[in-house]
């Protein structure tokens, strides 16, 4: 009787042991809810308080117009009748005196800025600001001048659709050199001013944009004179990685 009492123990043991691991894996998947959909963008963003979004096959773009990290381009459109509320006048120079528009930007990228020009001016290299914000009105206006003059499949190559330009963010500037010359044009490229923005401006939170090589992937011809703050942490990893902000967030392609 006691040998048949300690088999049964041991069975009744190995049974209940056998349950406990049937409910374990039974409830991994719920312990792991969203393990099947797409992982999250990788680096994650430093900035958190965008909102992640997909569409089209881009994973975690962040969407929210108010994060510094926000992603516009021909994908990614800011909220219909968007206007930052904290725009400033950086204490930079510009190559116009006017106290207008697209002298503006959002407080955090004005003070970056304020801070890249005066270490570039300790190198010897003095930019200047050509233009920054743009009204949801001024960049329809800009638009429509360049579909006028080049056509709409021409000047989508260069200029952004109103809604989609990141002037209307409050975050991006052409930069030029103090003289203003080839302010915004292409003899910019391969400047002192341009070769000293594509190796510092990540320091102070900027990127290139638009660069070279990369236009299969934002969309848009090069641009060495238009620089987007994004903060320190992601311009950084962003110019070490030598790739684009849809990169960074794994949104490529964008639309045509």
């Amino acid at each position: 009787m006691r040998k048949i009492s300690i088999h049964a123990l041991l069975l009744t043991a190995a049974l209940v042991l056998f349950a406990g691991c049937s409910n374990e894996k039974t409830n991994s998947p719920e312990n792991t809810s969203g393990s099947s959909n797409p992982p999250a963008a990788s680096p994650a963003p430093s900035d958190s308080s965008g909102n992640a979004d997909k569409k089209d096959g881009a994973a975690q773009a962040i969407t929210d117009p108010h994060s510094i990290a926000v992603m516009v381009n021909k994908q990614f459109s800011l909220p219909e009748n968007y206007e930052p509320t904290d725009l400033v006048d950086p204490n930079v120079r510009f190559t116009f005196k006017e106290k207008i528009e697209k002298r503006k930007m959002r407080k955090e990228a004005a003070e970056a800025l304020e801070k890249m020009f005066a270490g570039a001016e300790k190198d010897g290299v003095y930019l200047a600001g050509v233009s920054a914000y743009r009204s949801h009105k001024t960049q329809t206006a800009v638009f429509n001048r360049y579909v006028k003059k080049d056509g709409e499949e021409r000047a989508k190559t260069y200029s952004a659709v109103p809604g989609h330009s990141e002037h209307e963010t409050g975050l991006a500037i052409d930069v030029s050199g103090s003289d203003g010359k080839c302010a915004a044009t292409d003899c910019f490229a391969g400047t002192k001013e341009a070769e000293w923005l594509a190796k510092h401006a990540p320091e102070y939170g900027f990127i290139i944009r638009y660069p070279e090589g990369k236009e299969a992937i934002t969309g848009y011809k090069y641009e060495p004179w238009h620089i987007r703050y994004v903060g320190i942490d992601i311009a950084k990893n962003i110019a070490e990685r030598n790739i684009t902000l849809e990169e960074y967030f794994n949104a490529v392609p964008v639309s045509k």
